[in-house]
């Protein structure tokens, strides 16, 4: 029942956008005879051109479209397609429908017709099935905030490929899933949380689990060593009527570092060992990163001096406050900000952790005794960390990028923590937007780690985006 909603709607959809199909060439006649845009037309064709000369080719352009690829393969539900994808595939299907009633009209030779009109719909028609599928997005999305929709899902294995399923999944809410827990076949592994994802134990539970509906879908990540072990547990969702999916173990590789190439019929499958930043795309990153530190001093240079100001006069000690922090492959640079606390506050800070128990890997208290008057204010905006544009001018952080760690904080990682040290680190990430410092700090990695192994120009884009409203409400920030 978590998904009728979605799958009404999808089989709903051919019908919606056959609708609007007719929709848009009644308004596109309405636009060339009523109100004879763009060009005028003559009294005596307007006098003989009814709506429903043009209604046999709305209906063939409407079947065409619903009908052929690409239009039809997106009523299939896929996670994971972005809007721009289904734009193109409307685009691509209106043009194709278009050539289609060109064609006919070319054959059939009718009294009345205006090629015209034909491109002022196929316009209206990518508008309106645009707009339509941005609609159903967020209403979908919103659906989901409330639980309405999602997948409830289960990881068998908690190693190098149930973490990055892990955070795939809690780095992308919009695909609709939430993970319950994970099972390990180490059973103290399996007891251990991380984050908020429950260890729930080892395999042997995995039925139990099925016997109380805990999950929707079960993704399975062993090694294929364990194929037997695997076999056996698919068999069991199946026999509960739970879904059971299977990460392939190739080299325990993310699947974006495997490439297909063809030999006459056999596929090939090539490795990339490195991470998506490649030195062309580091290249990139950093003329972007320069050329918006520039084009902001403007606005940030003046309001750097009204900040400072502010410090002065609200407590004593220096406006700049520099603080020893690990960056691109572990090495060490001096991180700037404004003082937001008093002048003692590392002194009290091994106090504080061994006071209230805090996570000495990110050390994080919502009603800081050390944080100042103003450094309340400043850091709940995030203007503390506005002079690490300097820092992104040395070429030491980037403006998107895993949040840099203390030397003393990384003495506390794993083994696969580190993996978040293997680019520059930035003034905002991918876990300051989904939560700030109300994400544990396993979460905060299988993000940083998602965000390094996914990179695009778009990616970055889009966590500057979602950064703006982050700043202004302030969630999550103390």
């Amino acid at each position: 029942m978590r998904r009728n909603w979605a799958l009404i709607f999808r089989r709903a959809m051919p019908v919606i956008d056959a609708a609007l199909v007719i929709l848009a060439f009644r308004l596109s006649y309405t636009l060339r005879y009523d109100l004879q845009i763009p060009t005028p037309v003559g009294e005596d064709i307007r006098a003989t051109a009814a709506f429903a000369d043009f209604l046999p080719y709305a209906i063939l352009y409407a079947v065409w479209l619903v009908a052929t690829w690409p239009v039809a393969g997106m009523y299939r539900e896929r996670r994971g397609r972005s809007w721009f994808e289904e734009v193109y595939g409307v685009l691509n299907g209106a043009t194709n429908a278009t050539v289609v009633v060109m064609a006919l009209n070319f054959l059939l030779r009718p009294q009345v017709f205006s090629r015209v009109m034909i491109l002022e719909a196929t316009t209206l028609v990518v508008v309106f099935l645009s707009v339509e599928r941005l609609a159903y997005r967020y209403v979908r999305q919103m659906l989901r905030k409330h639980g309405i929709g999602v997948e409830r899902v289960l990881i068998v294995g908690a190693g190098d490929i149930g973490r990055t399923v892990l955070s795939a999944i809690i780095a992308r809410p919009d695909l609709g899933y939430t993970p319950v827990g994970y099972l390990d076949d180490r059973p103290e592994r399996g007891q251990v949380n991380m984050g908020r994802v429950r260890g729930l134990g080892d395999l042997d539970r995995l039925e139990h689990l099925l016997e109380t509906f805990a999950a929707d879908l079960v993704i399975i990540t062993l090694p294929w060593t364990a194929r037997q072990k695997i076999m056996d547990m698919v068999a069991q969702c199946e026999y509960y009527g739970v879904p059971a999916r299977v990460v392939p173990d190739l080299f325990q590789l993310n699947m974006s570092q495997v490439y297909v190439e063809n030999l006459e019929g056999v596929p090939l499958l090539g490795l990339s060992t490195g991470t998506r930043i490649n030195p062309a795309s580091q290249l990139i990153k950093r003329v972007i990163d320069v050329a918006l530190v520039l084009l902001s001093m403007p606005i940030s240079l003046p309001l750097a001096l009204v900040i400072a100001i502010a410090i002065k006069m609200d407590s004593p000690g220096p406006v700049l406050f520099r603080h020893r922090r690990v960056g691109k492959d572990g090495r060490e640079f001096d991180m700037f900000k404004f003082r937001s606390m008093c002048e003692d506050a590392d002194q009290m800070r091994e106090d504080l952790i061994n006071r209230t128990g805090a996570d000495p890997r990110r050390p994080k208290w919502e009603n800081d005794p050390r944080i100042t008057r103003v450094g309340k204010w400043l850091r709940r905006t995030s203007l503390d960390e506005l002079p690490q544009l300097l820092n992104v001018l040395r070429g030491e952080m980037s403006i998107v990028g895993p949040r840099p760690p203390t030397p003393a904080e990384v003495l506390h990682y794993e083994p696969w923590h580190r993996q978040r040290l293997n680019t520059l680190p930035g003034m905002t990430s991918l876990w300051q937007v989904s939560g700030r410092s109300k994400v544990p700090f396993e979460e905060q990695c299988l993000m940083d780690i998602y965000y390094i192994e996914n990179w695009s120009i778009g990616l970055d884009i889009q966590i500057m985006l979602r950064t703006i409203p982050n700043v202004l409400i302030g969630t999550g920030a103390y």
